[in-house]
């Protein structure tokens, strides 16, 4: 518990509670005290004046021996004589003062008990406001990259302590989702880098032991080549998904219509070897980005639909205003599988080591671009023929 805070918030909670109190007993102090008076001599007037009349033979002209009942005191201050006026004053004074008295001491005596009661009021609220602070902050101290899955999951009524614990939950589970992501990258990314260097040992110890001849050489070097061409488009590719994490520094309107005609010309070679029927509809859509970003975008979808195909699929691409889509054929995706292809070196199937194969770097470099061109990707299996639909729809785009 923080007993720094707890005590200024006792100081504070108890100085309000103690201020409202001497404030209250001040008020109904001046209140009886302006009152007090007239009620005394009000009452004293109607009852002096009756007990005492042998004193006071002026009251009443005729004898009170041979007169009538004595009729009720007059209570009018002008028809008291001045004797008794001064009787009255004598003791609606001394009765106020008594009365006043009585009052203070009364009131100091519960003012003191009130204060001694608020600190305690005060001691206890501010420890039941703090308490879940002190549960977000014990957690919060015990958190590590090993248990991550920890949550306060606070109780209790809604209120703001309550969406602070409930947005802290929240903030641990994306980071949990992140650290869990970079985990994979990272141990994906070094997999993916031993490979190669692995295989140009293998072909540098083995392939040129001995006397080799011209044409094992001649294989060897193509072999090198080729796996340092592999080498070479992953380290780019972790290179333009690290700056596209950063965000965009510059922004200029960009027609993405015009872009999606020069990637698909692009691949239209790739994909007449590969038997794929590879489409464009064109409608006109612009946006505020990068135009190199928003091409390699377009052209990782594209071939990633032009590559998992099978003979004879199609991939076709749109744009317009609701954005881009690319919809390809091809073996059946599961539904569960699709979020893990935007992951980084994640594939549908496991690598065969084939040429031109790739890293699994396509769609995660183009969610990376999306996500800086402030965009959302959604991706789902199509319904027949197998293969996936990727849309990409931009919040600003005309």
């Amino acid at each position: 518990m923080p007993t720094g805070e707890r005590s200024r918030l006792t100081a504070l909670y108890g100085g309000l509670l103690l201020l409202a109190g001497a404030l209250l007993t001040g008020v109904v102090y001046l209140l009886v005290q302006e009152g007090l008076s007239s009620s005394i001599s009000l009452a004293v007037t109607g009852a002096v004046p009756a007990r005492r009349l042998e004193d006071l033979p002026t009251m009443y002209p005729t004898d009170f021996r041979t007169a009538e009942p004595a009729r009720p005191a007059p209570t009018d201050p002008a028809r008291i004589p001045g004797e008794a006026l001064a009787i009255t004053r004598t003791v609606s004074d001394a009765a106020e003062s008594a009365a006043l008295e009585r009052l203070l001491t009364v009131s100091l005596v519960v003012l003191l008990a009130y204060a001694v009661l608020s600190v305690v009021l005060a001691w206890w609220m501010a420890g039941r406001v703090l308490r879940p602070v002190a549960v977000i902050t014990e957690t919060a101290r015990r958190l590590s990259g090993e248990n991550l899955h920890e949550r306060i999951a606070l109780g209790g009524p809604p209120g703001e302590l309550k969406r602070l614990a409930d947005t802290f939950d929240g903030m641990l589970g994306r980071m949990e989702g992140l650290v869990s992501a970079q985990q994979r990258f990272a141990a994906n990314a070094a997999h993916e880098l031993r490979t190669p260097v692995a295989v140009q040992r293998a072909a540098a110890e083995i392939g040129l032991a001995g006397e080799p001849s011209p044409e094992r050489i001649a294989r060897i070097r193509t072999k090198l080549i080729e796996v340092a061409d592999d080498s070479q488009r992953i380290i780019e590719g972790l290179l333009l998904l690290a700056s596209s994490d950063q965000g965009l520094r510059e922004r200029s309107p960009v027609a993405v219509h015009e872009v999606a005609t020069e990637a698909v010309d692009a691949l239209a070679a790739e994909a007449g070897e590969r038997g794929v029927t590879l489409t464009v509809r064109a409608r006109p859509l612009t946006v505020d980005g990068d135009a190199v970003l928003l091409d390699r975008l377009i052209h990782n979808l594209a071939v990633n639909g032009v590559r998992h195909n099978v003979p004879g699929g199609r991939v076709a691409v749109r744009t317009g205003p609701d954005g881009i889509e690319v919809t390809n054929t091809g073996p059946e995706v599961p539904p569960d599988t699709v979020p893990l292809l935007f992951e980084p070196f994640r594939r549908l199937t496991e690598r065969t080591g084939a040429s031109g194969e790739g890293a699994g770097l396509g769609l995660s470099i183009a969610a990376s671009i999306a996500r800086a061109h402030d965009a959302t990707v959604e991706a789902f299996p199509n319904p027949e023929g197998g293969g996936l639909t990727v849309r990409v729809r931009f919040g600003t785009a005309d």
